[in-house]
């Protein structure tokens, strides 16, 4: 069927040879396991990444589903993916809060960036992806994914590990230890293992020791409370929808459902992100179509801008932003069953989470101090793939073409340098460093001697002519996105990782 809705049954017991394709399904009871296996494939990172960002998780899960569906019924079914809370925008939305900006600019923001993601996509669709590799080569790729990840320093430095730097520090060697001593599924879900360590630690803290005197985060004077605050988790109802956002006395802010408002600041401080959801979801189509044997290319632009609806959809109404994620893929790659069935029962499970104000309000209590200790890695991480890109694509800093520019906007990102037009509009941080990476990137390869362009056009020298972003290889693969983090815990040895060991097992 034209929207991929039309599975054909495979009946029997699968051989280990056997696939099932995304336009087939097993029978319903064997599709609802698989799709629970896809739930807590994605589940961690879907609500931990709203947390960070300050929006409401329980909306970030329901709207996840929702976004989900969207995106399969646009791709027509061909690639199979789950969208899950994005990461790419932590570091632009801590920006936005740093400067006084509340939820509703968040999200309007956010949205903006849906678009241009989604117009992105059609461009692709109509003109090809050749465009998009000469604008951004992997050169600048892993400049823009590291400064968003290390941008990120001061909010853990400032406002997470102050709030109880012992647990901060117990739960960041507890993330450590499970990334890289254990293989499999235990290292993929590390993070959402070490939120469940820290919680608990924080309550036998609590009860043995008593309350600890800290800086609240959104306050500015420090209290004596308790790690782990449930007092909102009995009151809440197990059935409703997410709650309206609303403020307290002392001007905190709560999330929830709102709608979005649209600062210029703001925007700017986002569309980074873009770049990021671009690099990621081409590598997970190129993922998927190695996996399932299908040339996919025609869809590169299609999914991409399917994702970009689907951020739209969920900001639209105060939701997280949305991209593919790897670790379903990861998943896919383990069962060998492609079918886009078991994504849409996924997508269920998660609008029916999503519909319980008590699982709402479980996440949303999650200490500071244990959000310290997971993002001290996590950011850390984000940073270091934008290294893991030039290494892979063999980007020569010895050119000056790749160096000198690459180095300001990094530089400038990273230490939030601003650049002041006006009392009402500046540009800083990431967005200024982005500018700054793409812009003088081109400027100086426009100026620089063609004997410089043609070493920084070379195969393999991360330039424009570089063969590795041409060929999709895996720079742009599972193992390189932003949110891919959550449940592999570390970038880690290629072999270890879903898509490619099944790659090893075929070869």
């Amino acid at each position: 069927m034209a929207l991929g809705l039309g599975w054909k049954v495979k009946e029997g017991t699968l051989g280990p040879d056997d696939v099932v394709a995304p336009h087939e399904r097993l029978d319903w009871g064997r599709t609802v396991g698989l799709g629970a296996q896809h739930v807590v494939a994605m589940f961690g990172a879907t609500f931990v990444f709203p947390l960070v960002m300050g929006l409401n998780p329980q909306l970030a899960i329901m709207m996840s589903g929702i976004a989900t569906i969207a995106f399969l019924l646009i791709v027509q079914g061909r690639v199979p993916s789950y969208l899950g809370t994005s990461a790419a925008f932590v570091g632009g939305v801590a920006a936005i809060r740093a400067q006084g900006g509340d939820s509703s600019e968040v999200t309007g923001a956010i949205l903006v960036a849906g678009l241009v993601l989604a117009l992105v996509g059609l461009a692709i669709h109509f003109l090809g992806s050749a465009i998009l590799h000469k604008v951004l080569p992997p050169v600048v790729t892993g400049a823009v994914v590291m400064l968003i990840g290390f941008n990120l320093a001061p909010v853990v430095a400032n406002i997470y590990w102050p709030q109880d730097q012992w647990v901060a520090l117990l739960t960041m060697l507890f993330t450590i230890v499970c990334a890289v001593a254990f293989k499999g599924f235990i290292s993929r879900i590390a993070i959402f293992l070490a939120l469940i360590f820290g919680t608990l630690l924080s309550w036998v803290l609590d009860r043995t020791l008593g309350q600890i005197n800290s800086v609240l985060g959104g306050a500015t004077e420090p209290t004596d409370h308790f790690r782990w605050n449930t007092d909102g988790i009995g009151d809440a109802a197990w059935i409703g929808f997410p709650a309206k956002t609303v403020f307290n006395s002392d001007g905190s802010e709560v999330a929830g459902w709102h709608t979005p408002s649209f600062t210029t600041a703001a925007i700017l401080l986002v569309l980074p992100a873009v770049i990021a959801l671009i690099a990621e979801n081409t590598g997970h189509v190129k993922a998927v179509a190695e996996m399932t044997g299908a040339n996919l290319d025609k869809d590169m632009g299609r999914a991409i801008g399917a994702d970009g609806v689907g951020t739209m959809l969920a900001s639209a109404v105060g939701g997280s932003p949305t991209t593919t994620y790897a670790e379903n893929i990861g998943v896919m790659a383990a069962t060998r069953v492609y079918s886009t069935a078991a994504y849409y029962v996924a997508a269920v499970v998660a609008i029916l989470f999503g519909l319980s104000p008590k699982f709402g309000a479980l996440v949303a209590s999650v200490p500071g101090g244990v959000l310290g200790g997971i993002t001290v890695v996590l950011y850390g991480m984000i940073g270091l793939l934008g290294a893991k890109i030039w290494k892979e694509n063999g980007v020569d800093f010895a050119n000056p073409i790749n160096l000198v520019p690459v180095a300001a906007g990094i530089v400038i990102g990273i230490g939030d340098v601003k650049l002041k037009f006006s009392e009402d509009f500046t540009l800083s941080g990431i967005a200024l460093g982005t500018i700054v990476a793409i812009g003088a990137f081109h400027l100086a390869r426009t100026l620089a001697p063609a004997d410089l362009r043609r070493r920084a056009d070379g195969p393999g020298s991360g330039g424009l002519g570089g063969t590795a972003i041409a060929a999709g290889d895996r720079v742009y693969g599972d193992e390189d996105g932003i949110d891919d983090l959550y449940q592999s815990g570390y970038p880690g040895d290629p072999g270890d990782r879903g898509p490619d060991r099944d790659r090893d097992r075929r070869s």
